[in-house]
C-alpha cells in the first residue's frame, strides 16, 4: 500500500469548507484538477475526470464509502482489471482554532500498479493533491469572507 498525504490550513469553519467540497457541480469554477458528476452521499457512484500534471486526462468511477458531514468524505475506485490498481481518496477536516481548520487530503493506493508506478505515481498524485488544496483553500476562504461580510 502506498499513501500520498497532504495538509493545508484554511481560515474557515468546517461547515463552509464542507459545502465547497461537496458541491461537485461547482468544481469547474475553482478546481484545476478534477471535475465530478454525482452527489456526495454514501454509496453514490461518481464520475471523476482528472487532469494529471503530465497533461493526461483520466476518467474513473469510484463509489463514496464514507460521508461524515463537516468532517470526512471518502471514495474508493479500482481499475477495470482486478488487482491492478485501487485508490481511495480521503478528505478530513480538523478544527485548529475557532476560525481555522486543517484539511488532510490523501490518496491510498494498492495493487500491482501502485508498485509499478513507483515514485513517479506518488509524485504526480502529490502535485495534483497540492494544486487542488491551494485552489480549495482560496475558494473556501473567499466563501468564508463573503459569508462574514453578509453577517457583519
Amino acid at each position: 500500500m502506498k499513501e500520498v498525504r497532504t495538509e493545508i490550513e484554511i481560515e474557515s469553519s468546517p461547515l463552509t469548507a464542507w459545502k465547497v467540497l461537496t458541491d461537485f457541480s461547482s468544481y469547474d469554477k475553482w478546481n484545476p484538477v478534477m471535475r465530478i458528476t454525482g452527489l456526495a452521499r454514501l454509496g453514490e457512484r461518481l464520475e471523476i475526470t482528472l487532469r494529471t500534471h503530465r497533461g493526461k486526462t483520466r476518467t474513473y468511477r469510484p463509489i463514496i464509502t464514507k460521508v461524515e458531514e463537516n468532517k470526512e468524505l471518502r471514495w474508493r475506485g479500482s481499475s477495470s482489471i482486478p488487482g491492478l490498481l485501487n485508490g481511495e481518496r480521503i478528505f478530513t477536516f480538523n478544527r485548529v482554532t475557532s476560525n481555522t481548520i486543517r484539511l488532510k487530503h490523501l490518496e491510498l493506493f494498492s495493487g500491482l500498479g501502485a508498485i509499478l508506478g513507483g515514485s513517479r505515481l506518488t509524485e504526480d498524485v502529490r502535485l495534483n493533491l497540492t494544486e487542488m488544496n491551494i485552489a480549495f483553500k482560496k475558494k473556501v476562504e473567499q466563501e468564508s469572507k463573503g459569508h462574514a461580510e453578509e453577517l457583519g
